[in-house]
């Protein structure tokens, strides 16, 4: 299972709260996987990447609509969480347009659909593989978040730089492995999908 792709969180039936993701990263990641001989489906929020060959792809646009999902999706080996999934919803969506003025959002939580991967006991994949999109200390914001999350790998990527990560062809990441670091230097993101691919698959040897 990959998650790629942005969510949006409606605000009102035109405007929304998203990212920049284009979804990239996890289509190649998913690609590679099925080149390699794996079953993979793909939960894709909105993207205008082409689909990956050989791979069941699932399309959503919220973020509870991916983690619903991921759910139906259940079980599987290996959950790759590339996906950058927003954090909050607006707590009351407007189903009519709202009237330029003074606008307060209240916010609320999404549910972590990494977080919920790698603690559901029952239908727990064997690999939960999540990703961290940084600005600033990345190596150190990542191991946070894979000891907060209980995922077993955290991909930590720099989207502060242009040249890599969001809406770019190339990405630079470290894949962090308990006390083990590997950095893929900067490549394009179909090079470091095949490297990520082919290391998850070692790990089943």
């Amino acid at each position: 299972l990959v998650t790629a792709g942005p969510t949006k969180e409606y605000i009102d039936p035109i405007r929304f709260i998203s990212n920049n993701s284009s979804g990239r990263q996890g289509y190649e990641i998913a690609n590679s996987l099925a080149k390699f001989g794996i079953q993979t489906t793909l939960i894709s929020g909105p993207s205008t990447l082409k689909k990956p060959e050989n791979v069941n792809i699932v399309k959503v646009e919220t973020a509870k609509e991916m983690y619903e999902e991921t759910i139906k999706a259940l079980p599987v080996d290996i959950a790759v969480c590339t996906a950058a999934v927003t954090d909050f919803r607006p707590e009351k969506y407007e189903k009519e347009k709202i009237k330029k003025n003074i606008l307060n959002i209240n916010l609320k939580q999404n549910i972590d659909i990494l977080e919920f991967l790698s603690k559901n006991n029952s239908q727990r994949p064997k690999l939960v593989v999540g990703f961290a999109a940084e600005t600033s200390n990345i190596l150190k914001n990542a191991k946070e978040k894979k000891n907060r999350k209980h995922c077993d790998w955290i991909i930590a990527n720099d989207v502060s730089k242009k040249e890599i990560g969001f809406g770019s062809e190339y990405n630079k990441v470290s894949i962090i492995n308990g006390d083990q670091i590997e950095i893929i230097e900067k490549n394009l993101k179909s090079n470091v999908a095949n490297k990520i691919a082919k290391k998850i698959i070692d790990s089943f040897a």
